[in-house]
Formats: structure tokens, sequence, C-alpha cells
């Protein structure tokens, strides 16, 4: 629990087996880490960081500080990680996530690496802070697909940047950014952002004020909304005083139980670039790391063309399929009217008319196929207005019939 300034808060979901996030609310830094590399690693990588990253819960007396402090932690949180896959092999491949917010009186430091997020609350507007490190978020920024496109590409889980311990210095994100009373700071895994919109997320936040309830509603949200992965939020509201302080701290997730390193030790370790990582929203249940290097991502924008190209061609298949099918029963249906035939008036006079009165647009489905000699105006009234209207006949012989008993009423 934590007071009304801020909170922390992480559920398991509803298909993990463990809770491989990490979260902390203390007296002035707030983190979220999502761990990956299956059971065996995910929980161990985040628990890690974040412990390391907590050990910077202090004043400082700049932003500048907090922030050269913040990102001293995690690139010291990712040596451990690299100590630790070094001594317990078992644990190959794990790696983790990193949001972490410092602050120092009017403003705040943050650090950020992989595809947790950070955002700020303010007058009512949700603006989402960090950058994810993933690579549709680079499609994204490269003008290549929008934003909603992004949401449902089958690439949306490959994580460019992550802790772990497969690089000594790992390129982490630091901003320092002013704060003013009434902002609200929100950090939190993948198990919101990816299932819980924006509008929705401003909301709880605009209707709830305070920090814990609200950790709580947007958790809440996340698994109404059938989240399978591990959910952690952290609120951090901004007062007139210098202090957000969660007091005592609180640790959530997989940090806030003892480190254990049980596994599989029979099992040939897993690296990084090719372990499944966090599960997408459909039914795939994990995706995967990739380090960010341009061969990879020239792969991989290779790949997204050849995907938009197939799916161009699946289209167009489709659509000259349908276009195939509509051409074959206009053809049909025309060849069908030429069986039919009706009786009606042609320059005055009574003739055999073959196919049918309607038409496809400015094309007739009929024309002459016989004209007598009979003169319209030589037929009774009941006659003519029954000429002018036309008069269906079930085939040839039955339109040569029906001229027959004109000409007899006409004669």
């Amino acid at each position: 629990m934590a007071n009304a300034k801020s909170a922390a808060v992480s559920n398991v979901g509803k298909i993990r087996a463990n809770n491989q996030d990490s979260g902390y609310a203390g007296r002035h830094l707030f983190v979220v880490a999502d761990g990956m590399g299956g059971h065996a690693g995910g929980d161990v990588a985040s628990a890690i960081a974040v412990q390391r990253i907590a050990e910077t819960d202090r004043e400082y007396p700049s932003a500048q500080d907090a922030e050269f402090a913040l990102q001293s932690a995690i690139i010291a949180a990712n040596q451990l990680l690299a100590e630790t896959v070094f001594e317990h092999q078992e644990l190959g491949g794990m790696g983790t996530t990193v949001s972490a917010l410092l602050r120092v009186g009017r403003e705040v430091a943050i650090a950020h690496i992989g595809d947790s997020r950070i955002y700020l609350f303010r007058e009512g507007e949700l603006s989402q802070i960090t950058n994810d490190h993933t690579f549709v978020q680079r499609l994204v920024d490269s003008g290549r697909i929008t934003a909603e496109e992004a949401a449902v590409h089958p690439r949306r889980s490959v994580l460019m940047r992550v802790l772990g311990d497969v690089d000594a210095a790992p390129e982490i994100d630091t901003d320092i950014f002013g704060t003013v009373p009434g902002d609200r700071w929100l950090i939190c895994s993948d198990g919101l952002s990816s299932y819980v919109s924006d509008d929705r997320i401003a909301r709880v936040l605009e209707s709830t004020p305070d920090a814990a309830e609200a950790s709580d509603l947007l958790v809440k949200e996340s698994l109404d909304n059938g989240a399978p992965d591990n959910v952690t939020v952290v609120v951090v509201n901004v007062d007139e005083s210098d202090d957000s302080a969660t007091d005592p701290p609180v640790t959530v997730g997989s940090a806030a139980t003892p480190l254990t390193f049980e596994g599989d030790h029979g099992r040939r370790p897993l690296r990084l670039p090719t372990l499944l990582l966090h599960p997408l929203k459909a039914a795939q249940p994990d995706s995967h790391f990739e380090p960010e290097s341009d061969e990879y991502l020239d792969e991989l924008i290779a790949e997204d063309r050849r995907r938009a190209l197939r799916r161009r061609i699946t289209w167009l298949v489709g659509i000259a399929l349908v276009l195939a099918g509509v051409a074959l029963a206009v053809t049909f249906f025309i060849q069908w009217t030429q069986t039919r035939f009706y009786v009606g008036e042609h320059d005055g006079h009574v003739a055999i008319f073959q196919g049918v009165q309607q038409g496809i647009g400015p094309i007739p489905l009929s024309s002459v196929y016989e004209e007598t000699e009979i003169d319209v105006d030589d037929l009774s009234t009941f006659s003519r207005e029954r000429i002018e209207a036309t008069i269906n006949a079930d085939d040839l012989a039955d339109a040569r019939a029906i001229v027959e008993r004109l000409a007899d009423v006409a004669g």
C-alpha cells in the first residue's frame, strides 16, 4: 500500500505463472522493470535491476545529478545481470526493460530503455514521455507505417534495446522535465499500455485523485481487457510541496520477493537475441529481442516490405476474383435474358422482342426480333394499352401466338 501521493501495484496477469515485472515507489525514486527470459530468468532480471536502481533513492542537489545517478545505476544493473548469468548459466538470455523517474524539487530526471513507458498527465491531457525501443516504433518514426498499423503489426513486440548480458554499455535514454502542481506521472509495463487505451488511462487519472486507487483501477482495466501479461503501474502525484514520497517505500512484483536461481540446469542456455519475450495481444504467447544493428533493421524492413507486398497481392487477387465472379454472373444473366421474349410496340407496329424489358444502366437487354405489319392504331383501346405496356411470352412460339391473336383483332 502507499499514501495518496504515490503508489505501486503489480499483478501477475491472467496467463503468466509468475510475475516477471518489478516496481518501486520510494521517497524520490519511482521505477518499473519488465523482465524477460522465460520462467527461469525474467523475474530475476527485473528484480536485480530494480533493487540496484533503488539505491539511488535519495536527495540530489540538482536534476542533472539525479539524471547521472540514474544512468549510472542502470549501467551498474546491466553489469550485475551479466555477472549473474556468468554465475548461473541457466539464466542465460534473461533481460529487462527499465523506466525510472527521480524527483528533485520542481524537476524530474528520467531514464528509460525498452518498451515500458512513462506518461505525464497534465491539465486533462496524457502525453507519452518515453519512446518505445521497438522495431515497429522505428517504422512509425520513419513514416513507413502508422501508429494504428503498429498496434497490429506482427513484429510489434520485437525489442531493439533492453538490459541484459549482450551489451556491456547499453544506450539509455535520459532527460529532465519540469513538473508543476497537479501533474501526475505514470510509469507502467506494456501489460497496461498494450491493453488499455490512452483515452481510458487519462479518464482514470482525471477521475481518481488518490494514487493508490488510480493504480488499482488501471491494473483492473488491464485485466478486464483480458491482458495475459504481467501488469505493473506506478502513479506519482505532484502537489504544492516538493515531496511525492511513498513512506515507507513500496516494492512490488518479483523484486518484492527473495531472489531465487532455480531453473532447468540441464537445458542449453539461450542467448538474448534468440529468446522469446513479452506476450502479444493476440494468441502468440511471446515475442523476442534483437540487438539494435543496421543489418538486423535492414533485414526486418525488407521482411516488412515483403509482407506488405504479399498483402497487396492477396488483396489484388481477391479483388480480381470478385470482379471475375461479377463479370461471370453478368454474362450468365445476359445470356439468360436472350431466352426470354415479349410483344410490344416498335415504330407504330406490333413487334416481337428478344430479351427483357429492363436494362443495365444505359445498356438495353432486349432488341427487336420480328416486326409485324400490324399497325398499333388499328388495335382496340384495350389491346393497344397492353402492347404499349408489353406482353410477356413464355417463349418465341408463345410470342408468335400472341401476335396472331392481335392480328385477328386488328383484322
